[in-house]
């Protein structure tokens, strides 16, 4: 049951007839996972606490550093060589108290994750690096838990669900091991700064849809936008039945 408080807090949400006060609930009860407090991570986080999650695990194990400030609003220069989940962490208390709150100040291990995805409801993978990401993939279709992935460099910017074991391709269906050594990054090719703050928005609004039952999903599908030009496409993405990953789950 929400309080005569909280209903005030979440009012706006709650009034869409198709979220209501169940939906509400359904995020109260929810925990989910964040890795990578950084230019995604820290706009997701933000929203999912302000929506009303009710636990979120940070995981990151970096520090935060002048250059991150331009983009990571979760931080600030008093921040400077904190850890960053720690750093999000108290931006998150003030933000909103009621969110249970687990900081995990290093870089997962892949042995480690199972453990910390035996606790949440979802995933939203806002790494910067491909084996990250494809550790989180593998852990994730082990677990049966959905990963909300995002990625953005320069103007460009995207995010899909994957949750293979539910129906629909897993990360590593889109992208290959080898892919990493192609991979663009922030600190060698730039960022604007709202573009981290859309994508990480987008991150966190499919993972409310996700938990709450509303709406229909990025499940299945790969959202492209460009912001230099404001071009957004949305493409199917198919399974790949021989994929190292989730081929074992599909069916014949």
């Amino acid at each position: 049951m929400l309080s005569d408080e909280q209903l005030l807090r979440y009012n706006r949400q709650i009034l869409l007839h198709d979220f209501d006060v169940a939906g509400q609930e359904r995020l109260q009860r929810s925990a989910v996972l964040v890795v990578g407090l950084g230019g995604l991570g820290c706009p997701a986080a933000l929203y999912l606490a302000a929506a009303g999650v009710g636990r979120l695990l940070l995981a990151d194990g970096d520090e935060v550093e002048l250059s991150n400030l331009q983009r990571q609003i979760a931080h600030s220069g008093s921040d400077i060589g904190t850890n960053k989940a720690s750093s999000a962490a108290a931006t998150i208390a003030a933000l909103n108290p009621e969110v249970e709150l687990e900081v995990i100040p290093r870089m997962l291990r892949e042995d480690a994750m199972a453990e910390l995805l035996a606790k949440v409801d979802l995933v939203v993978d806002a790494t910067d690096n491909y084996p990250a990401r494809f550790a989180l993939n593998r852990a994730c279709i082990a677990a049966g838990v959905p990963l909300v992935s995002a990625a953005a460099v320069r103007s460009e910017g995207q995010v899909a669900v994957f949750d293979p074991v539910r129906g629909g391709p897993c990360y590593r269906c889109l992208y290959q091991e080898s892919a990493a050594d192609t991979a663009l990054s922030c600190s060698e090719s730039g960022v604007l700064a709202p573009l981290v703050g859309v994508i990480g928005s987008l991150q966190a609004m499919e993972a409310l849809k996700l938990l709450s039952g509303f709406g229909e999903t990025l499940r299945g599908k790969l959202l492209l936008l460009d912001l230099r030009t404001m071009d957004i496409r949305q493409l199917v993405l198919p399974a790949r039945r021989d994929c190292p990953d989730c081929g074992h789950l599909q069916h014949s």
